[in-house]
């Protein structure tokens, strides 16, 4: 986790662009010693908003499946793909 303050944001933006790049982790801004804001690089707010969808996407297929929504078995799930792919 790196923490900059407001100050180096304002004085040296590059930096701060550069450190969020290289790291392709958030960079907690503070102001005033208190924390204000998260800066990340577009890769890194792309790939987390990624995993969030994943992670939704997981979560309610589970609630499905607890509410007794039918299901597949590994082996339905591979003569679908084999049966998709031999008409493809």
């Amino acid at each position: 986790m790196q923490i900059k303050s407001s100050t180096v944001l304002r004085n040296d933006y590059n930096a701060v662009s550069t450190l969020a790049h290289q790291t392709q982790e958030p960079i907690y801004i503070t102001k005033n010693g208190e924390g204000d804001v998260v800066v990340m690089s577009i890769a890194a707010f792309e790939e987390r908003e990624l995993q969030l969808k994943h992670r939704a996407d997981i979560l309610e297929a589970e609630f499905s499946r607890l509410n007794g929504e039918p299901t597949c078995s590994v082996a339905q799930v591979r003569e679908r793909l084999r049966e998709k792919y031999r008409h493809a």
